[in-house]
């Protein structure tokens, strides 16, 4: 038997794959009508977004026109290219009123890859129409009765059918022959959300529907969100017209003086429909093609292809195992109230930070070595005693490039009763303190949150504000990771499944008690209880970055025993891909294995200050 040869493939035996040496180029297609584009000389994969025209609102002479469905929203991921190779693609217009958008379409190879046109949302009195399919379907319109009943109806999105799904169907309009007022249209549908129907809460009131949400791309670098729908119209108040889905698409009108809103440029959003009598409805906003040219270099190569790639600087180094990141920070502790009768505020939540599940955060590069990672200690709870009243702010968590802010400490303190001095208020943080009770004096507010800010793109913001505390009564809570506290209860925070189940994070902490209020509740995601009367408010749950409740009042006044409650230390994950060797120190942080599809491994640090992993 003759001994394989190598000599085609540089002297390896194996499958020769091809590399990708785009330098992750984006370059956007905007006009509309077809154009090419031309890819880099070491180009061999992409990925596309490409957004169909919006579709047109619906026109009125005496009703309520339909809005416009959003045009198709389709992604596609390691597309098959050659380098300097021109590529054909069509952006697709926006509709005019009373009209369906048109296709964008993206040809590579044999294959063209397309999105569908928005459909345009159903006139109404006196050309009666039904709203079109498409992408995402136009909002049925609304008048009385006697018009063609199938007008009233939203038209189906996903048409023709892709997986997943490019849009989805507008809302249906509502009908009235005795009142103008109960008269409004169907939203337009949006890639992520169907258009809102109308509704008739009265005989004589109706609301339009809303257009449907769009769908955030993060190709271009920055979050940017894509085809949404357009409001219904709305004949005549009371009631409102349909608001415009995210991503572009126009707001709904109303009679008797607000014209309908155009789709957004370039988003594929739908037009609004028309309310003015007569009207037209808002233009669709026109399609997008984005296109981003890949660097990558998996498997076997040719040498003759990789020493070509080294001589011309286009050869991708090695930059590291892709690693996603949760990086939670300590919680800080609430305040109290000393020898007063009114609660201290809830300290605010760790800041929190993650590439998980995150479209807008790309996960870390880390190379082989080791590495430290700190995690932030919860801070202490105000001892009720004299001088400073404040919660201890909580400490940083850091892994390479993120950093996450310790929460904010609570407000407390015993100046006289209206005094708008600094102690009362929470401290700024990852989330913010709650202020104290006020006593009856002015509030300066809550500590701010995402302090300092956090981008979206390292996984921020990292948290809320805390609140202002009622007068003579119960504390503010501390913000939370995800919402800012409601009052004394502490703001919630936020779920993430980078373990391979859903555990929530970071929650702030409840104010604490006045003489006859009731403390707040603690924040989901290990927020701490406000206390009770007299009651040290409770601590922020360990490994979850929760803050510390609130100290109750004293009561009677000029005793000392509502301390604010320990915020609850931080947290940090690091989620590496199967084949990568990872080891943490010291012994107590663990590191779990085959989680996911992907039989990742999850690095686990629970241990307060600086710890190590090491990548191999």
């Amino acid at each position: 038997m003759a001994s394989p040869s190598g000599s085609a493939n540089g002297g390896i035996i194996g499958v020769s794959n091809k590399t990708s040496f785009g330098k992750n180029t984006v370059t956007s297609g905007t006009a509309s009508g077809p154009a090419t584009l031309t890819t880099q000389a070491g180009t061999r994969f992409i990925d596309a977004v490409v957004v169909a025209g919006g579709g047109g609102g619906g026109n009125t002479s005496g009703g309520s026109g339909g809005g416009g469905g959003a045009g198709g929203y389709r992604t596609f991921s390691n597309l098959c290219t050659c380098g300097s190779t021109p590529y054909a693609y069509v952006v697709g217009a926006g509709g005019a009123a009373n009209t369906s958008g048109t296709d964008t379409t993206l040809t590579i190879g044999c294959t063209t890859y397309t999105s569908e046109s928005g459909g345009k949302g159903a006139p109404s009195f006196p050309s009666y129409g039904c709203a079109a399919t498409g992408g995402s379907g136009g909002g049925g319109q609304g008048y009385s009765t006697g018009e063609p009943a199938p007008s009233t109806c939203g038209a189906a999105g996903n048409t023709p059918p892709t997986t997943p799904p490019q849009g989805n169907a507008g809302g249906d309009g509502v009908s009235s022959p005795c009142s103008a007022n109960a008269q409004a249209a169907g939203g337009g549908g949006g890639a992520s959300c169907v258009g809102a129907d109308a509704d008739q809460p009265s005989p004589t009131a109706s609301n339009a529907g809303d257009g449907g949400a769009g769908t955030a791309s993060c190709i271009t670098g920055s979050p940017v969100t894509y085809a949404g729908g357009g409001g219904g119209g709305k004949r005549m108040s009371p009631g409102c017209a349909g608001a415009a889905g995210s991503g572009g698409g126009g707001a709904g009108g109303q009679g008797p003086a607000t014209c309908a809103g155009a789709g957004t440029v370039n988003t594929g959003g739908g037009g609004g429909g028309a309310g003015v009598e007569p009207s037209s409805g808002g233009a669709g906003g026109s399609g997008v093609v984005v296109v981003k040219e890949l660097n990558k270099a998996s498997g076997v190569w040719s040498m003759q292809s990789q020493f070509s790639a080294v001589s011309e600087g286009t050869w991708p180094r090695f930059l590291g195992y892709s690693t996603d990141f949760l990086v939670i920070a300590g919680g800080a502790g609430g305040g109290d109230d000393w020898a007063n009768q009114v609660g201290g505020g809830g300290g605010g939540a760790g800041g929190g930070a993650t590439s998980y599940c995150n479209s807008c955060a790309a996960a870390l590069l880390v190379n082989t070595g080791t590495f430290n990672v700190v995690v932030g200690a919860g801070g202490a709870g105000s001892p009720n005693t004299p001088g400073s009243h404040k919660g201890t702010p909580g400490n940083d968590s850091t892994f390479e490039t993120i950093t996450t802010s310790g929460g904010g400490g609570g407000g407390g303190g015993s100046d006289a009763c209206g005094s708008p001095t600094p102690s009362y208020r929470g401290l700024a943080g990852g989330s913010g303190g709650g202020d104290k009770s006020h006593g009856g004096g002015p509030s300066p507010g809550g500590g701010a949150g995402n302090t300092p800010a956090v981008p979206t793109a390292l996984g921020g913001p990292q948290g809320t504000a805390g609140v202002v505390g009622s007068p003579s009564s119960v504390g503010g809570g501390g913000g939370g990771w995800n919402a800012t506290a409601p009052g004394p209860t502490g703001g919630a925070g936020k779920a993430n499944s980078i373990t391979g189940s859903p555990v929530t994070y970071a929650g702030g902490g409840g104010g604490g008690a006045g003489q006859t209020t009731p403390a707040g509740a603690g924040g989901a995601g290990g927020g701490g209880a406000g206390g009770a009367t007299c009651t040290v408010g409770t601590a922020g749950t360990v490994n979850l970055g929760g803050g510390g409740g609130g100290g109750g009042g004293n009561w009677p006044s000029g005793t000392s025993c509502g301390a604010g409650g320990q915020g609850g230390s931080g947290i940090v994950y690091l989620r590496f891909p199967s084949a990568v060797g990872v080891a943490v120190s010291p012994g107590t942080n663990t590191v779990t294995t085959c989680v996911g599809p992907a039989n990742d491994k999850v690095a686990k640090f629970t241990v307060s200050g600086t710890n190590t992993v090491t990548v191999s």
